[in-house]
């Protein structure tokens, strides 16, 4: 259970200056940041009151005109950056915030589901003999969601290539065709997948990074 520590907050001139509100620590809570309303970054929040919140951030913050944080289960809180120190960030609320609910998590649309990260990723999808083009839609620690005009079986095992990932092995765990979701076979680390998402996002509001063929590469 998460308990109320003291936190000091370094302020605009750099001094310390003790938070109001009592502060929870989370230890590790996995969200992701989204800036502007398209870009998304994995991050961890570290501790979180009524007020804001500290986060963990793997990447640079880009410029922005707005950010908000969302949780694993959906819920999204509009934040304004106070701090920053080192990887680690400050944030305030812009609004009010229920933070038994931000804590909890078992609510909103997805409860107890992995975060995952909106990325714009071509790949060859080897399936049956065949090497077919395909599509990633999203991505999590576990597993993605993917785009293929190829029919796939249920439970199917498959390979993955690209030139950002290391060779992907995943099973399909559910079809909407053309759309499928796959549960990977080996996991990401957290901060391996964040670091690795991030030139995927939008930059600079306008293009996407997408890659396809090519020899492939690790991280």
């Amino acid at each position: 259970m998460s308990q109320p520590v003291d936190d000091q907050v370094p302020n605009a001139d750099g001094a310390a200056e003790q938070r109001a509100a009592p502060r929870f620590t989370l230890l590790i809570r996995a969200a992701k940041l989204i800036v502007d309303g398209e870009s998304e970054f994995l991050c961890v929040i570290r501790d979180a009151s009524v007020t804001g919140l500290k986060i963990r951030l793997f990447n640079p913050l880009p410029e922005h005109a707005s950010l908000a944080i969302e949780m694993s289960n959906g819920d999204r809180y509009p934040v304004e950056q106070i701090w920053s120190e080192g990887e680690y960030v400050g944030f305030r609320f812009t609004g009010e915030v229920d933070i038994e609910r931000l804590l909890d998590e078992s609510h909103g649309a997805f409860p107890k589901r992995q975060v995952r990260l909106r990325i714009h990723l071509d790949a060859i999808l080897h399936s049956g003999g065949e090497a077919v083009h395909v599509a990633f839609q999203d991505i999590s620690q576990q597993g993605a969601c993917i785009e293929s005009d190829k029919w796939l079986l249920m439970n199917e095992l498959v390979r993955l290539e690209t030139e950002v990932l290391p060779p992907i092995y995943a099973k399909v765990r559910w079809r909407s065709h053309p759309r499928y979701g796959l549960l990977f076979e080996q996991t990401f680390k957290l901060d391996e997948l964040a670091r690795i998402a991030a030139p995927l996002q939008v930059s600079d509001h306008g293009d996407a990074h997408s890659v396809l063929g090519g020899k492939l590469r690790r991280p």
